[in-house]
């Protein structure tokens, strides 16, 4: 089977739709995680901060173990939360990133 030169075109025209397509999913996914990531430093940064004061206004030792006993906790649990939501975000850039990938390889499939 000889194919036709506007065929030959369209293909390449539609692969490159496709691997353009996935390149801004690539771009917008990043962009999402490094704003999530950015977001979460802050937080995390303005907790800490918050921690030292308390623990310079401490008189006595059992207050400063229970407030750094508090702020482990509490650390670790944004940290979970935080690694979830990163999980889903990697796990959506991904789906988009292969949809318009996935969409160009079936045009093209020989039908069965």
């Amino acid at each position: 089977m000889v194919a036709s030169l506007d065929s030959v075109q369209k293909l390449g025209k539609d692969q490159f739709e496709a691997v353009s397509a996935a390149a801004a999913a690539v771009t917008k996914g990043w962009q999402s995680i490094a704003a999530e990531t950015t977001d979460y430093s802050k937080k995390s940064f303005e907790k800490s901060r918050v921690l030292a004061e308390k623990l310079i206004a401490v008189k006595k030792l059992d207050e400063a173990l229970q407030l750094q006993s508090d702020y482990a906790k509490g650390a670790y649990e944004d940290f979970l939360a935080e690694a979830t939501k990163l999980g889903e975000l990697y796990t959506s850039m991904a789906k988009e990133v292969f949809k318009p990938i996935e969409s160009a390889a079936k045009a093209y499939s020989p039908a069965e």
